[in-house]
């Protein structure tokens, strides 16, 4: 065998062990459809927080917090927790994982069909996604982040070029859906829109169709 075939095989092998181990999947602790602490207690104390405590969050937490931004919650249709123009759902959630009880540290895409997370990256990029977003370090201090991005033409191949605020529409759905999670949890949060599109793509690994909204660090406060 030539040189040329023997390094050849010996990276599509290379490759392949790379991305078997970055493809782990995290089956979440099913969400709880249930609390003591009301839904208007939780809008009354919302307020976005830009400064986190170094303590690690839990599984359940991010289980409880993917599931209110676009969890299943009609079983017979898979509709999701926030509203979608057409049940087109455009929406897809990345978690990036800095200090989470049982998570090892990574970048994740959420599955809202079967509440999974299927990790794409074995980096934990807070930093970088923090230098993305002009320095903000909200970002990089927040025990877990949340990243929206959206692939647009599901909803503008059916609605047109109104199908854009359509979109943007459901973004900040699943937004406050967080927000509103995170407080009941004794968590908190902060909607971050100020960040370099191409960079944010680059950090998480983004297809090409896809086009980031919202960064949003979720962590304890002292």
């Amino acid at each position: 065998m030539s040189l040329f075939f023997k390094l050849l095989i010996t990276g599509v092998i290379f490759m392949a062990g790379s991305s078997a181990k970055a493809g782990i999947v995290v089956t979440l602790p099913k969400p709880s459809l249930d609390s003591t602490h009301s839904i208007e207690k939780a809008i009354s104390n919302r307020r976005s927080v830009r400064n986190f405590s170094y303590g690690a969050v839990t599984l359940k937490d991010v289980s409880q917090i993917l599931w209110a931004a676009q969890g299943i919650t009609g079983k017979k249709k898979g509709y999701r927790a926030a509203p979608s123009a057409g049940a087109s759902y455009p929406l897809m959630v990345y978690v990036v994982v800095g200090n989470v009880e049982g998570l090892s540290e990574g970048i994740y895409r959420y599955d809202p069909k079967k509440h999974e997370l299927i990790q794409t990256g074995r980096k934990d990029v807070r930093k970088d996604l923090s230098s993305a977003s002009f320095g903000q370090s909200c970002v990089a201090e927040g025990s877990v982040v949340i990243v929206f991005s959206a692939v647009y033409n599901r909803v503008t191949n059916r609605y047109g070029k109104r199908g854009v605020r359509y979109v943007d529409m459901e973004a900040g759905h699943a937004s406050e859906n967080i927000y509103l999670q995170a407080e009941s949890l004794g968590l908190s949060t902060v909607a971050v829109g100020a960040f370099t599109d191409k960079e944010v793509k680059k950090i998480i690994g983004m297809p090409f169709e896809e086009t980031p909204l919202y960064i949003m660090p979720i962590g304890k406060v002292e």
